[in-house]
């Protein structure tokens, strides 16, 4: 038989109904096709819905040949829309009862046996007809609809997740503005972007002059959240020629003069006629004292936020009232040895080790619980040897050397002298000679003393090698008597990156010199709008200045007096972050990350 339009296939008749239908046709054929008072109910009168699902059957059916399936109607297939209506077969039932009483009532009273038989097997049929409906929707209600797929997408609600179904991906990062001031010296930046870079290198000639003309005057330009074409933004091009410009003492254009440790190589072979020359050697010096001077007198003044000095054994960082978390000026030497410090305790200067004593705090926290281990012991022990007492007394008198007498070579073994003692109680002092735990700490007036200290201290100035006679190098973001300015070098590289199985546009800026710390920051606040928010940085630190975001208790735990920074030449937003505390401590940045406006780093 084939199918039907709209008939289900999963929809199966018994077949003892569909022999009872082939005998009710044939009965109903021999009894002719004319409508009299005996005629039976099973075909009811027009307009009268039968028991099929199907559609109407005419006042007169038909006879022989194939009947029509009664289950093709489009009615009888699943919808949507009946999902809403309840089927209720105890309603339908007596419905269908009621009807056909009332269809009783309407024929002869004389009815035959013949055709009350045939209405036995007609409500028979009914019965068994409904039975397989209620059935069929039993089985459309069950969730089988892979029929009627097409239907059922047009009316499919959106799926709702619960709080629990959400996965901790879809919920958006917190926006980190901005990453902690790092206040060690920076000898490379190489910053990475999938958007092009060559913005930053070959200024215009007029962009330079620019640039430069507002750096001197401390004027900063506001730019917008995103650029859309940073190449033809001439005010971007101008800042980032400003945020390249540091100050230096002594300038000699033929010598790179920073960095100063471990940097004998740069010297090696360059001409040094100061090297052998006493005059020239005190003509640098003397030039170079009125330069320090110069610097600590705007620092003092507050129109000067920090400087750096570096010599080939160690770096001092001077910083002004109100930065790191301090309300006092405040110096960080590193490295720094034993005779070193204690030049400056010969001068009066009063300072401190913050990495040394914050190792001595953590121990002093351990140490109760290891004397109460030790005291538990030597109870134990004193209940076993009751000479133990006797035996300490002794060793007390005879200075801890009893134990040579035993052996009777007391004579032969020389005792070590006071001066031994007293350096092998200070030991764990020298152990960290040129360590970032020598890292000294100098605060309030003892900065000016310091300041005169380093000015005629003989070590600061190398007195044989490559960099003999040459004073150390001071660098600020500002400028001071006997500066030059410089600028830091800027080179910009388009490469292709592998990522995964294909090949994506890298632009890469590579900055070199001695980057300050407020220059890091001018240049990353001038990569958020011209990158739209997306780039990434390798910082590589002079290792010296490291140890330079260590602070100590005293400054942590004294409040900070709001000072007047304004006038010192930096960006607001930079003079912002250097005015906060760092929490790197011994380290410093090595990475910095942007992805959609939002910082993240390593250290």
């Amino acid at each position: 038989m084939s199918q039907q339009a709209g008939y289900s296939p999963s929809f199966k008749r018994p077949a003892d109904i569909m022999r009872m239908r082939r005998k009710r046709s044939r009965s109903e054929a021999g009894q002719g096709s004319t409508g009299s008072p005996g005629q039976s109910d099973s075909f009811p009168a027009a307009g009268v819905r039968p028991f099929s699902p199907g559609p109407l059957f005419s006042s007169h059916p038909r006879s022989g040949g194939k009947r029509r399936n009664p289950f093709a109607n489009i009615e009888n297939t699943y919808s949507p829309k009946k999902k809403c209506l309840v089927y209720d077969e105890e309603a339908a039932d007596t419905s269908y009862k009621m009807k056909t009483w009332t269809d009783k009532e309407g024929h002869d009273e004389d009815m035959s046996t013949e055709t009350r038989g045939s209405l036995t097997l007609s409500e028979r049929l009914t019965e068994a007809e409904q039975q397989e409906h209620v059935f069929s929707k039993k089985r459309l209600f069950s969730g089988d609809d892979s029929l009627f797929d097409e239907e059922e997408e047009e009316v499919k609600a959106p799926l709702l997740k619960s709080p629990q179904a959400i996965a901790p991906a879809s919920i958006s990062p917190p926006v980190c503005s901005e990453y902690p001031a790092d206040w060690s010296l920076k000898t490379r930046l190489l910053f990475t972007s999938p958007l092009t870079l060559s913005w930053a290198e070959h200024p215009r000639a007029q962009e330079e002059a620019a640039g430069l003309s507002q750096h001197c005057r401390a004027h900063f330009l506001s730019l917008p959240h995103s650029l859309q074409d940073p190449r033809v933004c001439p005010e971007l091009r101008c800042a980032f020629q400003q945020s390249l410009v540091y100050w230096q003492h002594p300038s000699l254009p033929w010598i790179s003069l920073f960095p100063r440790i471990n940097a004998d190589r740069n010297f090696t072979g360059k001409s040094t006629p100061w090297a052998q020359d006493r005059a020239l050697q005190q003509s640098l010096m003397t030039e170079w004292s009125v330069s320090l001077s110069s610097l600590y007198s705007l620092l003092k003044a507050r129109l000067c936020p920090y400087f750096y000095l570096c010599s080939y054994q160690l770096t001092v960082l001077f910083r002004a009232a109100g930065l790191g978390g301090s309300s006092s000026i405040t110096a960080f030497i590193s490295p720094t040895t034993r005779g070193l410090r204690e030049a400056m305790k010969a001068e009066g200067i009063e300072f401190s080790l913050p990495l040394v004593e914050k190792r001595r705090r953590r121990s002093s926290k351990e140490q109760p619980k290891l004397n109460e281990e030790m005291e538990c012991c030597e109870l134990n022990e004193g209940e076993d040897s009751p000479a133990a007492d006797d035996e300490e007394d002794g060793d007390d008198e005879d200075g801890s050397f009893s134990w040579l007498k035993e052996m009777g070579v007391q004579d032969k073994i020389k005792k070590p002298d006071s001066i031994s003692i007293q350096l092998r109680k200070e030991g764990q002092t020298v152990c960290v000679d040129h360590r970032p735990e020598s890292l000294v700490c100098v605060d309030g007036s003892h900065t000016f003393t310091l300041i005169n200290f380093l000015m005629s201290c003989k070590s600061l100035v190398a007195a044989a090698g490559s960099q003999a006679g040459l004073p150390p190098t001071l660098l600020a973001p500002c400028a001071f008597r006997g500066a030059a300015m410089q600028t830091l070098k800027a080179r910009s590289v388009n490469v292709k990156s592998q990522v995964g199985s294909t090949f994506q546009n890298i632009s890469s800026l590579e900055i070199t010199g001695p980057i300050l710390p407020s220059s890091l920051h001018a240049i990353t606040n001038l990569l958020r709008p011209a990158q739209k928010g997306n780039f990434s940085a390798a910082l590589y630190t002079h290792t010296p200045t490291a140890v330079m975001n260590s602070h100590t208790p005293t400054l942590q735990q004294s409040p900070v007096e709001s000072v007047d920074l304004s006038g010192c030449g930096l960006h607001p937003a930079s003079l912002q972050q250097l005015q906060q505390t760092s929490g790197l401590g011994k380290m410093a940045l090595t990475h910095l990350y942007m992805n959609n406006y939002s910082y993240t780093w390593k250290n």
